[in-house]
């Protein structure tokens, strides 16, 4: 066997997907004023910036359209049925309750902020309880209540209250994970750039050892040769509907797609622990993604960068587009670009040839 061939990871340690999504039941009896909360607290958060879904789970029949009409007879006749128009799209479709459900919590929670779903008391997300007049607790067999809100005039700002730590709170359990991109064939330097030697171990063995002190896990993507020291790590390979450090990016996030990740090349001489840490600051609900921008650079830095799980959804679109310039899904206005504060800049500097080499070693060598 190739000891450096691709690995078949086991992810079976990491968290359940239902674990990682933002998704926030709201329950009450009929009358609880469950549809009036939410619609104001949706407006609220979407002012904040928040994508936010929200999903009404009944137990009867959806009737959404109109009998009679196209899509309707196309839906009685047995098709699944998408309605588009304007800037407005409805997807009607067949099949078992449960699992359309748990697919619908996932598509949503891919694409948004928080998902707030209406009902379905006896499912088993972390819910908010809407107590009716007299009421002090929900009933014992409504699981997972992190919260009971009594009616009043302060109902609504308690539960925006509640939505502003739960949302804080998934995204510190989410998991971190390290990904150091070795994919490149190094043309320009003529061997390995990150089999380089820098005191005593090689540019990929130090730019794992700075991500591994923050993720919970590093993996390596790409064909590039690796130091035998990292040979226990995972190694995945980039994907064949990808080019170019997109190629290793989609890798990780579809291999682990409800992790949060944090994405190095393996060329950065310069990268700091520090530099990492304001990168990791910079996470907040909301921001689905980090690209940084140097101080006078014209583009954005991909390549030393924070990648939600949401980021995957801007990805895929662009990758099956035939467009593999990550730096595209700056145009979401989820992704942030700050600029890092010139003391930690080096770290986002990549070395591409001997001349690059040569002077970085001599800054090195200055006093």
């Amino acid at each position: 066997m190739n000891a450096d061939a691709p690995i078949v990871p086991d992810s079976s340690s990491l968290p359940h997907p239902v674990d990682a999504m933002a998704l926030l039941g709201v329950c009450g009896w009929s009358g609880s004023g469950k549809t009036t909360l939410l619609e104001a607290a949706i407006a609220a958060l979407r002012g904040k910036g928040l994508r936010v879904a929200a999903v009404k789970h009944e137990a009867g029949r959806i009737d959404l359209d109109v009998r009679g009409k196209d899509s309707d007879r196309l839906f009685r006749a047995g098709a699944d049925v998408a309605v588009q128009a304007g800037e407005e799209s409805l997807l009607r479709l067949h099949g078992p309750r449960s699992r359309r459900l748990d697919d619908v919590l996932e598509f949503l929670a891919a694409r948004s902020d928080l998902v707030l779903v209406e009902g379905h008391k006896s499912g088993d997300l972390e819910k908010v309880w809407l107590a009716g007049e007299g009421e002090t607790a929900p009933p014992p067999e409504v699981r997972r209540v992190a919260a009971v809100l009594t009616p009043g005039p302060r109902r609504l700002e308690m539960f925006l209250q509640f939505v502003e730590g739960f949302l804080q709170r998934r995204r510190a359990e989410l998991p971190l994970l390290g990904c150091v991109l070795i994919g490149g064939r190094s043309r320009r330097m003529g061997r390995p750039k990150h089999l380089l030697p820098a005191e005593g171990r090689t540019w990929l063995e130090r730019t794992v050892a700075v991500l591994a002190a923050r993720c919970r896990q590093v993996v390596l993507c790409g064909e590039g040769q690796v130091p035998r020291p990292l040979r226990r790590l995972v190694r995945l390979g980039d994907v064949p509907d990808a080019r170019g450090p997109m190629a290793g990016i989609l890798a990780a996030l579809r291999w682990q797609p409800w992790c949060s990740w944090l994405v190095a090349a393996c060329d950065l001489p310069e990268l700091s622990g520090e530099a990492v840490d304001w990168l990791l600051a910079t996470r907040r609900p909301g921001v689905w993604a980090t690209l940084p921008r140097l101080a006078g650079a014209p583009g954005l830095e991909p390549l030393l960068a924070h990648y939600d799980y949401r980021s995957r959804t801007l990805l895929e679109r662009l990758a099956a587009g035939g467009d593999f310039r990550t730096q595209r899904i700056a145009e979401c206005d989820a992704v942030i670009s700050p600029t890092p504060p010139e003391a930690l800049a080096g770290a986002w500097t990549n070395v591409n040839t001997p001349d690059d080499l040569r002077r970085h070693a001599a800054s090195d060598a200055r006093p």
